[in-house]
């Protein structure tokens, strides 16, 4: 890590941006040796990630209101990712 990837993190983290959008934003931006860890982590964020990204405008069929596998997993207090 360098420098400037220490700082950037630290303006990052004053975003307050959730811990899922973060390793998606991640996974979008990752060379294919860290895509390849990252997803291997994050299955089901990977999975999610890939059909959101074939789904006219990010929504899933039947959705509504947010209702994605990582927000139905965080709600049911899940804390393995």
């Amino acid at each position: 890590m360098s420098y400037h990837d220490y700082k950037t993190g630290q303006q990052i983290e004053m975003q307050e941006h959730s811990f899922y959008a973060l390793i998606q934003a991640s996974m979008r931006q990752a060379d294919s040796d860290n895509l390849r860890m990252l997803s291997s982590c994050w299955p089901e964020v990977w999975e999610e990630l890939q059909a959101r990204h074939k789904a006219p405008g990010g929504a899933l069929p039947g959705e509504e209101g947010g209702n994605s596998m990582v927000s139905m997993w965080i709600q049911a207090g899940d804390s393995t990712g």
